[in-house]
This record gives C-alpha cells, sequence and structure tokens, in this order.
C-alpha cells in the first residue's frame, strides 16, 4: 500500500509524534512518502485561475504543487497531519488546499481519488480540533474521497513533547496505533452518499 501524509509544519513538535506513531504500525510492507508544509508548498495560491481554464500545470506554482499533486493520485492512503492555529488548520495547509480547488468534483475530478481512504491527525492548545478538521475533511469531500477518518489531540498540558506527562503520551500513541490498525490491510472503497450527491 501506498501511504501519502501532508504535514502541516515542519517542526519535530507533538504533531510530528503524533503522526510518527500513526505510521509505526503501517511502516512494515508499506511505502511511505511525505511533504513537509510549508517548505514543499511555499506559495499562496494568486487566484489567476489558470489551473481552471487552462491547465494546472501552467499554474505559476506547478513545480511545488504538481508533485504533490502526483502523489496524492498514487497514494491508497492519504494521512493529513497538523496542529491547529487559531482554531483553524494553518495557513501553509489552506493554501495548499486553494491550489488543489480546480480538482473538485465541480470543476475537474479525477476518478482515482474515489478509490482513496484519508485520515486527519491534529493536535491543539486545549481548544476544540473539530473546526480545523474540517477545513480538510471538506476539501478531501469535493476532491471525492469517502472515506475520511479524524482523530484530534487537545494537549492541555503544555506545547513541548517531552514535557507532556507519561500518561498523555501513552494515551496519544495508544489511540493513534489503534487507528493506524484499521488500515494495516488495504480495503476496497465505496462511495459515501455525500460524494454521490454532489457529483449528480
Amino acid at each position: 500500500m501506498k501511504i501519502l501524509v501532508i504535514n502541516g509544519t515542519q517542526i519535530k513538535g507533538c504533531t510530528y509524534h503524533l503522526k510518527e506513531s500513526f505510521l509505526e504500525t503501517l511502516r512494515e510492507n508499506n511505502e511511505i512518502n511525505e511533504f513537509y508544509l510549508p517548505k514543499d508548498c511555499p506559495c499562496f495560491c494568486c487566484g489567476c485561475k489558470t489551473c481552471f481554464v487552462k491547465s494546472e500545470l501552467l499554474c505559476p506554482h506547478a513545480k511545488h504543487i504538481t508533485p504533490i499533486w502526483e502523489g496524492i493520485l498514487e497514494a491508497d492512503l492519504l494521512v493529513f497531519a497538523y496542529p491547529v492555529y487559531a482554531l483553524r488548520a494553518p495557513g501553509q495547509m489552506k493554501s495548499l488546499l486553494d491550489h488543489l480547488c480546480c480538482h473538485w468534483m465541480v470543476h475537474r475530478p479525477d476518478k482515482r481519488m474515489f478509490k482513496k481512504r484519508a485520515v486527519i491527525l491534529t493536535q491543539s492548545i486545549g481548544a476544540p480540533n473539530r473546526a480545523a478538521q474540517k477545513d480538510v475533511e471538506t476539501s478531501l469531500t469535493w476532491l471525492g474521497v469517502s472515506n475520511i477518518k479524524k482523530l484530534g489531540f487537545g494537549l492541555i498540558e503544555g506545547v513541548i513533547w517531552e514535557e507532556l506527562s507519561e500518561k498523555c503520551r501513552k494515551n496519544i500513541e495508544e489511540k493513534t496505533k489503534n487507528l493506524a490498525k484499521k488500515y494495516c490491510k488495504q480495503e476496497k472503497v465505496g462511495q459515501s452518499l455525500k460524494v454521490k450527491i454532489i457529483l449528480l
């Protein structure tokens, strides 16, 4: 199975450990490719609409976006791991999603997206994770992904992984590994009702 990870931060802190814990169960017998934001997608969409009216290959940021989009299309499982900023997904994650809108089902959909599964992993300093997860979930749904799971943690204890209590770290590791076990086998993915309605 091919797994693509979009890391919403380059910092190897709590989000990094959350993601690594999830991948630990899946590293054997699977091919894992990772991108780190904003390094691998440093440009904001400028709204030129070239991707819509001509081709995404003519996007002024194509050299950054094309490898990520090709990686998404090749993967069986998509993993989005990012911290919560101001109750929402970080700007670098939104910037990437903005570049992919031309592939939404109402524009130029790719049927390969209909067969993918996705996992959203987030952490915050005690704030709710749901709204920040919704940003990415909405985009994935409109790209045609039907099977999306979310797991978020409110780290009230602090922002430094090493300073979290052992109980807190073990809780995170246990929950992420239990979720990862559900992806040890590649499964056939059916279209959700929401995706079917959008396709009408």
